[in-house]
């Protein structure tokens, strides 16, 4: 066995024995928790997995014989505690390895009732039952191989969307359909190391002298895949997480009431006071699909008011850290000075919009002047006419909106995303791994290097579904799940 076999079939013994004694340790323990929160409600589920779970729920059950049951039922009776009736429950058996966990798991649905769940919660632990980790049932789930990480993450993701955008990724991403490329892509990339290793050690059966040429092709094809799951992962946080927006202007030039349009509700004070906003006030909105993370600055301007002072200072750091930034003036009045000097602080790689505000006060509604606000503030090509009372331009402001951050289309759900910023970075790591292999074929090393950085690209893509995590990335994951996931 060549020295490439060796090392794989090495690192795989490794990593199940790794997992092998962790789930010993984890099958000794039952545990419990409350799946659907601990607060008043009608019904409540409390779920319990184990390899001990039928039988110690079965000890404090009136009413069929748990131990006996089929899988995937349903038995009425009481939990008992002692002489005392606890409560009137639904029991649902679900045998390994068919279930949540993989493990044998019993669903207790209850009375909602804060006191209910907590006495059967103790009546369980007083059974032999301990209290679950957070995360910890998915966390067998993992481990126990009815999922892998991709799909644990889901959960957490799923559980925390707040848009049908969000639900339906993480809904995808659950089904297997990251895994399921992540797969093809590491298979491609061991047919690859492994016919270059198979070469090495047998040449006179394996050619490799037009190999080079055909690898590289292949390299370069899967590395564009690569990217465009990168693109789809960055499209697909801004409409997960939203477009850190900021709204700026010198005081009086309608931000508050834009900002009170976009959220269809008076969030701000709307006066003719200048300085009326001393803070950045935050929201969030839904444009069109889009979710905005919204900020409305206190107006930049000079002042000798304490308070105010440090609403400027703020809202120049929101400008600065934004994705966009909505820059109203008033259509009403002469451009000023002040205009283009708060204009001139937005950073080059914040997107910029110009709102000409107060629109349905205008008796011009002409692109000559629309040019000469263009050129006022150095060529921006983003400018449209608006009112922030009536609500013209709105629907304009959604398209410009959508076709600066989306190229006029928003992403598709049904496609395959990643759902966080650690799988992003494997998938990072595996680009640049593979974009090795083609400077080592452009520049004519051996073909030991090939494998060695293929070896790289193919762990990195195994790190996003799970294949190499260690405890440390286990734990760190399923810690920030909620209790009784």
């Amino acid at each position: 066995m060549g020295g490439f076999a060796t090392h794989i079939v090495f690192n795989f013994y490794v990593l199940l024995m790794k997992h092998f004694f962790l789930i010993i340790k984890m099958n000794n323990d039952t545990i419990a928790a409350v799946s659907t929160g601990l607060q008043p409600a009608g019904v409540a589920i409390i779920r319990v997995s184990g390899k001990d779970s039928v039988r110690l729920v079965n000890s404090i059950f009136k009413g069929d014989d748990l131990t006996k049951a089929l899988t995937h039922t349903v038995h009425y009776g009481f939990i008992i505690s002692g002489d005392d009736v606890i409560d009137e429950v639904l029991v649902s058996v679900f045998l390994s390895p068919r279930s949540y966990t993989g493990e044998d798991v019993c669903e207790i649905g209850c009375h909602g009732g804060v006191d209910v769940v907590e006495e059967v919660l103790h009546t369980l632990f007083s059974a032999g039952v301990r209290s679950a980790d957070p995360g910890e049932f998915t966390k067998r789930a993992f481990l126990n191989g009815r999922i892998d990480l991709t799909q644990a993450e889901s959960v957490m993701e799923l559980i925390k969307s707040q848009d049908s955008f969000s639900r339906k990724a993480a809904v995808h991403s659950l089904m297997g359909n990251v895994s399921s490329k992540i797969n093809i892509f590491r298979d491609e990339i061991l047919d690859m190391a492994s016919f270059i290793e198979a070469a090495l050690d047998d040449p006179e059966h394996y050619d490799l002298s037009d190999y080079r040429i055909k690898l590289r092709k292949k390299i370069i094809s899967l590395s564009s895949d690569l990217h465009e799951m990168i693109l789809h992962f960055d499209e697909g946080s801004l409409l997960k997480n939203g477009i850190r927006t900021v709204i700026a202007g010198r005081p009086n030039v309608g931000k508050s009431s834009l900002l009170n349009l976009l959220l269809h509700r008076e969030r701000a004070i709307v006066t003719s006071v200048p300085g009326t906003t001393r803070d950045t006030i935050e929201e969030t909105c839904n444009l069109g699909g889009i979710r905005l993370l919204l900020s409305d600055t206190a107006g930049i301007r000079e002042t000798d008011d304490i308070v105010e002072h440090i609403g400027v200072d703020r809202s120049v750091d929101a400008i600065k850290n934004s994705d966009l930034c909505l820059f109203l003036i008033d259509g009403t009045k002469p451009i000023e000075e002040s205009d283009t000097l708060i204009y001139n602080l937005i950073p080059d790689n914040v997107i910029r919009i110009i709102l000409i505000n107060k629109s349905d006060l205008l008796n011009r509604n002409d692109s000559h002047f629309m040019n000469i606000v263009s050129e006022k503030f150095n060529g921006c090509d983003n400018v449209i006419l608006f009112s922030a009372k009536s609500g013209d331009g709105l629907h304009q402001l959604t398209d410009s909106i959508r076709n600066l951050f989306f190229e006029n289309k928003l992403p598709n759900p049904d496609e395959v995303y990643l759902v966080n910023e650690r799988e992003k970075q494997d998938l990072d790591s595996a680009l640049k791994s593979l974009s090795l292999v083609v400077r080592s074929i452009d520049e004519g090393m051996t073909e030991d290097f090939f494998t060695s950085d293929l070896m790289d690209a193919y762990n990195s893509l195994g790190n996003i579904i799970g294949a190499n995590a260690g405890d440390d990335l286990i734990d760190r994951i399923f810690s920030k799940f909620c209790m009784g996931k």
